[in-house]
């Protein structure tokens, strides 16, 4: 379902050195962290890096940082889990988020299970039940329109995307021209010293 100019972009990044180099989480010097960006996936690859300790320390060590930091869909799973040091508690803690919702989830995977069996469950608990369960209020996930509709370079708009002081969040693929956009304008605005946690 990916559009042929989003495949040609992605194609071109795994060509990239950067892209063929990477470093494992516990080679990552968290001094040198000026963002943090969390994208999506499905399946046991995604397991690898939402159940990495070290990377949920990343996350918690740039977000409470007030770093310019986001993620979507199931990526929102590393923001839950990671814990901030001070409270023992998520980060997302006393924040808004929002993520692949149950809805969203289970009518991929119902969809397509007959061929790609529980590719679109990864966990048991869909992501909107472990994300709103690491929240101090249900009410802090926000859901968005019940009918998502792509996003496109051109309309934005259509996407949707929750932010709340240096954190940036969407449900799905179909958000991600928006998700980038407002997560530019966070690393904008923690390069003009203007990124603050809202009251």
């Amino acid at each position: 379902m990916t559009r042929r100019a989003e495949l040609a972009a992605y194609r071109r990044l795994t060509e990239d050195p950067a892209f063929l180099a990477p470093l494992a989480y516990a080679d990552v010097d968290p001094a040198g962290i000026t963002g943090l960006f969390v994208p999506g996936g499905h399946a046991p690859r995604m397991r690898t890096l939402l159940e990495d300790a070290t990377a949920q320390q990343l996350f918690a060590r740039a977000f409470t940082q007030g770093l310019p930091v986001g993620a979507v869909c199931h990526g929102v799973l590393l923001a839950a889990r990671a814990q901030d040091p001070a409270t023992g508690r998520s980060v997302l803690h006393g924040r808004r988020t929002t993520a692949l919702t149950t809805l969203l989830e289970l009518t991929g995977w119902n969809l397509t299970r007959l061929w790609l069996g529980r590719y679109y469950r990864t966990y048991r608990a869909t992501v909107q039940q472990e994300v709103t369960a690491a929240l101090a209020d249900p009410r802090h996930f926000l859901a968005g329109p019940p009918l998502p509709v792509r996003d496109t370079a051109a309309r934005p708009g259509r996407g949707f995307t929750v932010t709340d002081g240096n954190y940036v969040s969407a449900r799905w693929p179909g958000d991600c021209h928006r998700l980038a956009a407002d997560y530019l304008a966070l690393v904008r605005a923690r390069s003009a010293g203007a990124v603050d946690r809202p009251v």
